[in-house]
């Protein structure tokens, strides 16, 4: 059990929580701890930042429980394990394209402010519905100027920076330039379509998915995907492992009763 010690509304929809939990300090990029809401439920969220003692989950309203947590106030009690799961792989140098949507961004904000101390070439790409949807802003503009790389930001409705998916200036960059890697968090249609671009252009691919879980230790079998754990084998997946699962990737997923559902 930890305290809240702090809280951010992020947008409308999205607000930060930071506690201290020493375990938890030494989370990497894309793993994710899973949350009790006392009295309530168990769910898994993604660590956004760990910095000064202090591990940050960042949390879409969306139902019952994450409306209840967004409730929650500094000092409130939360029941905390993990961190779980294989996270982003920190290449140390070459030329690296980040691209997220909507909620991906909570990962991918995390990897880059770990990748900007490091000596790569940093191309990120942001995307959301609608400029109220963006995320972190703030914070992808100031690890790309650290990094001296670039950002691209689009909207679908137009609203705020290129109009259109993010996946369309990707695939315009891959076209004129090679990638030593890329990293990307999203909408499972974005991802999908980064794993069609990656093989097309034979580039190195990360992604992290999202799955329904409920014990994140690979026994219950509510996340598998093709075969593969997304607890214990990912949440993050090379594109090796993808073609894996590619009858199922971008298509179907699990329900609560376990029956396949479409995307």
């Amino acid at each position: 059990m930890v305290k809240i010690r702090e809280t951010k509304q992020e947008n409308s929809k999205v607000k930060t929580f930071t506690f201290e939990e020493k375990t938890c300090l030494e989370a990497v990029p894309g793993q994710f701890v899973m949350v009790w809401i006392p009295g309530l439920d168990e769910i898994p969220m993604s660590i956004s930042c760990v910095s000064d003692g202090g591990v940050s989950i960042s949390v879409e309203k969306v139902g019952q429980a994450t409306e209840a947590l967004h409730s929650m106030k500094i000092g409130d009690l939360i029941g905390v394990r993990g961190p779980f799961g294989k996270g982003f792989s920190l290449t140390r140098k070459g030329r690296i394209m980040i691209i997220g949507g909507g909620t991906g961004l909570i990962p991918l904000t995390f990897l880059g402010e770990q990748l900007a101390d490091l000596n790569v070439k940093m191309t990120f790409l942001t995307g959301a519905k609608t400029k109220g949807e963006l995320l972190f802003l703030d914070r992808i503009e100031s690890l790309v100027q650290k990094a001296r790389g670039r950002m691209v930001v689009t909207t679908d409705d137009g609203s705020y920076g290129v109009r259109g998916m993010v996946t369309q200036p990707a695939e315009e960059l891959m076209k004129k330039e090679k990638f030593d890697k890329i990293c990307a968090c999203g909408p499972e249609s974005m991802m999908h379509k980064m794993f069609l671009l990656a093989e097309e252009y034979d580039a190195p691919l990360e992604v992290s998915l999202e799955r329904l879980m409920r014990c994140a230790i690979g026994i219950c079998g509510s996340c598998v995907l093709g075969g593969l754990r997304v607890c214990a084998d990912g949440p993050v997946f090379t594109r090796e492992q993808l073609r894996l699962a590619s009858e199922e990737f971008g298509r179907f997923r699990l329900d609560f009763d376990g029956k396949r559902m479409k995307l």
